[in-house]
């Protein structure tokens, strides 16, 4: 009979217990990230930028160097990194209001001059730790604490979906979109994770992981019940796959 897998925690997470709620899947997310660092053997060279947001704790969940940036800026410490000490690993670890909102034009302009460092952007749809406020990719008619009757599209403009939107500039990168909702996703997310940090390491292209994720609290749902409001209605306007390869493949979201 074979035996089974032992899960040890990796050496890139810290024994900190993490201020995350209940449901949350950035704990996933961290030990994904953390796993992948691992097994490139890069820990001692890689530099985390933690945004302002849920994440804005991150450095003390992990054990490689980290910097903390401004509201939407850390794709320009990313940049400043990466210029000056281009041998080392940098990613920044970004929510869907640091991101998408105050970082829009950060994270743009970032990846259309290809700049080499690693984004991983957690979208759950609503601004986390700030209060639960209406966030650029809130679904239509989804409440948030700014949006007490529902997101009005009309007034606000629809979700912003920024692999599509990373994904239409010419620059070459590495575009995906990942969940970490069930076993078998976590499975795909990890392997884009590890993708992106070896194109790095290849002094490839600029990369980019959006990961959708739940936030329980400030959707006023339980842990599950957040997993299938995800599945049924995030993930059919957020589709998973690959949006752009530096070997110039298309997309085979679906």
């Amino acid at each position: 009979m074979a035996k089974g897998k032992t899960f040890q925690k990796p050496e890139a997470l810290s024994t900190n217990h993490t201020h995350y709620c209940p449901g949350c899947t950035h704990g996933v997310i961290h030990r994904l990230v953390a796993e992948v660092i691992d097994e490139l053997g890069i820990r001692g060279k890689t530099v985390g930028i933690a945004p302002v947001g849920c994440a804005v704790l991150a450095y003390n969940y992990f054990t490689c160097d980290f910097q903390e940036a401004a509201h939407g800026r850390a794709p320009a410490m990313a940049t400043g990194i990466k210029r000056v000490r281009p041998d080392l690993i940098a990613f920044t670890y970004q929510g869907d209001g640091d991101l998408a909102s105050i970082g829009m034009s950060e994270i743009i302009h970032a990846a259309n001059r290809g700049e080499k460092f690693t984004t991983i952007f957690v979208n759950n749809a609503v601004y986390g730790m700030t209060g639960g406020q209406m966030a650029p990719t809130t679904m239509p008619g989804q409440r948030t604490t700014t949006s007490p009757y529902g997101r009005d599209v009309t007034l606000t403009g629809m979700p912003i979906k920024m692999c599509e939107l990373l994904a239409a500039l010419q620059t070459t990168g590495y575009i995906t979109r990942q969940t970490v909702i069930k076993p078998k996703y976590i499975v795909k997310a990890k392997k884009a994770i590890k993708q992106a940090f070896m194109y790095q390491m290849e002094n490839r292209c600029f990369t980019f992981v959006e990961v959708v994720s739940t936030c329980p609290t400030n959707w006023g749902m339980t842990p599950l019940d957040a997993i299938k409001w995800t599945e049924e209605t995030l993930l059919p306007y957020y589709p998973l796959g690959e949006y752009k390869t530096p070997e110039g493949g298309t997309t085979d979201a679906k």
